[in-house]
């Protein structure tokens, strides 16, 4: 049975149009209305839907064609549409940027595009922007275009003025520093770290011009083939802690309900405050911002010391990334500020002020093969022999190392355990 509900897809021509902030404006705006609002980020991404569930109240899950194939994604849109008023999607980078592209999901599932535009260095070539986009693939839905950075009423009358006949402009905002959302080197600032970040979403939809207070048209989505069995029960009364902290934040909601659709129960401890871990049987240590956390993660010695107690108690532990920096002999900022980490993998990183590497990877392990992606400003050196590395989605990509000390399995990769729900069980298995 096919379910329809109202769904757009929020994209741009780039990054750093403002798509986060109009996403969140208008997520807040028709919470604001009494609407259930889902929203999905395109991408391997951690930080934008931390701002995301901040403005429209819900979890924000990835939707991404690589990281979880086409029928995942289609069983979670599905399932939105029989639990939302509305969808929104946020595209990740420009429309039509990557080898599965915000357009290819667009098109894919029929959702309209609202395209973003940064216009506060330009006039009438917002028109020439907004065809190219509209017309650059023929038969993508589009619901026209959204300027954003206006300067005012009279800017924004000449940009809407520019658009070539049957293209609409479907509002804007102005450009206002009481909306915009604070970045650093890996995107936004994460949510709790913003004071204000509520009063500025609530801003932004307030500043929301000449938005349709009606809901878009509705989108039928198609009822998956095959509704997804339920994964093996592999983790039955399995108790895995989970990292959840300022320091490790970067964890998809996907893998949290994947862990306990196969049986696991999960536990929430954070190595910044808590000296002592619940009895489990296997530990996930996510990546996130440890090194801005150098001084308080090195105090914490009960807490290093549990952490290696476990692992030579032969139980698993799962780090990526920020969790992996956090098991070294150290860890260093971009200041050259050192501090001692947990010790469990010889080896020290270093923050670097350009990016190390980005994209999406697979990776082959003795478990079955994962796909996931990296990110990460941070240079390391490990005196143990890779057990694999990963193989990028693109051609010049560079592969990630994947190490392995006994039970532990550390990578700068974030996996995203939906890819192979099999695989992600027998890394926690006792």
């Amino acid at each position: 049975m096919n379910r329809s509900c109202p769904a757009l897809l929020i994209s741009a021509a780039a990054s750093g149009q403002g798509k986060t902030t109009v996403t969140a404006a208008l997520a807040r705006y028709h919470r604001n209305q009494g609407r259930k609002v889902l929203v999905f980020k395109t991408g391997p991404d951690f930080l934008d839907p931390m701002i995301l569930q901040q403005a429209s109240g819900n979890p924000v899950y990835p939707l991404d064609l690589w990281m979880g194939d086409e029928a995942h994604c289609r069983q979670l849109l599905y399932e939105a549409a029989g639990n939302a008023d509305l969808i929104l999607i946020e595209g990740v980078m420009g429309l039509f940027d990557g080898d599965r592209c915000s357009a290819d999901l667009a098109a894919l599932f029929n959702i309209p595009v609202l395209a973003v535009i940064d216009s506060s260095a330009m006039a009438q070539t917002f028109g020439a922007v907004a065809h190219g986009l509209a017309s650059y693939r023929t038969a993508l839905p589009f619901a026209g275009v959204f300027a954003n950075r206006v300067a005012g009423e009279g800017h924004y009358q000449m940009l809407a003025e520019s658009l070539p006949p049957g293209l609409s402009s479907c509002g804007w905002l102005a450009h206002a520093a009481q909306i915009t959302l604070p970045e650093r080197h890996l995107g936004l600032v994460q949510a709790d770290e913003i004071s204000d970040l509520d009063s500025r979403i609530a801003r932004a939809a307030a500043a929301l011009n000449g938005v349709n207070e009606a809901l878009p048209p509705p989108v039928v989505f198609t009822a998956p083939a095959a509704v997804s069995a339920t994964p093996r029960l592999l983790l039955t009364d399995v108790r895995i802690a989970v990292a959840r902290d300022a320091a490790f934040a970067f964890l998809y909601p996907a893998n949290l309900d994947l862990l306990r659709r196969l049986g696991a129960e999960l536990t929430f401890f954070s190595p910044l405050d808590d000296s002592t871990l619940s009895s489990t049987d296997a530990i996930y240590l996510p990546g996130g911002y440890p090194e801005l956390h150098l001084e308080r993660l090195a105090a914490n010695r009960p807490m290093k010391e549990a952490i290696r107690a476990h692992h030579a108690a032969d139980r698993p532990i799962v780090a990526e990334c920020g969790g992996m920096l956090y098991l070294l002999n150290s860890l260093a900022d971009a200041e050259g500020h050192t501090a001692p980490m947990a010790g469990l993998l010889p080896g020290k990183s270093v923050m670097q002020v350009r990016l190390a590497n980005l994209g999406l990877h697979r990776v082959s392990l003795p478990e079955g093969e994962l796909r996931g992606h990296t990110f990460h400003h941070s240079s390391m050196t490990c005196e143990l022999a890779p057990l694999v590395h990963s193989e990028a989605a693109r051609h010049n990509g560079t592969p990630e190392p994947v190490y392995r000390q006994g039970r532990l399995t550390a990578t700068y990769l974030h996996l995203y355990f939906p890819s192979n729900p099999d695989a992600s069980a027998r890394l926690f298995l006792p």
